[in-house]
C-alpha cells in the first residue's frame, strides 16, 4: 500500500487554480486513493459532492509525478 496526495482545481477562464489538496495513507491503488480523497475533500468543504467546489482531481504518486 502507497501514500498519495490528491490536489483539487478549478478552472478559472481555462487556468487550473488549485483549491485544496488531501493526503492519503495506505490505498491499494490510485483510484482508490481519488476516490478517498474525493469524499474526504466534499465532508470538509460541507457539500455532497466535491466537484460543487471543484473542477478536476490529480492524482500525486509517491514520487511526485502527477496522473
Amino acid at each position: 500500500m502507497q501514500n498519495y496526495r490528491v490536489h483539487f482545481a478549478k478552472d478559472i477562464l481555462g487556468v487550473p487554480f488549485t483549491v485544496g489538496s488531501v493526503g492519503i495513507l495506505r490505498a491499494r491503488d490510485p483510484e482508490r486513493a481519488r476516490r478517498a480523497a474525493e469524499l474526504r475533500f466534499a465532508r470538509q468543504h460541507g457539500v455532497d459532492d466535491w466537484r460543487e467546489r471543484a473542477d478536476r482531481s490529480e492524482i500525486e504518486a509517491p514520487g511526485g509525478e502527477r496522473a
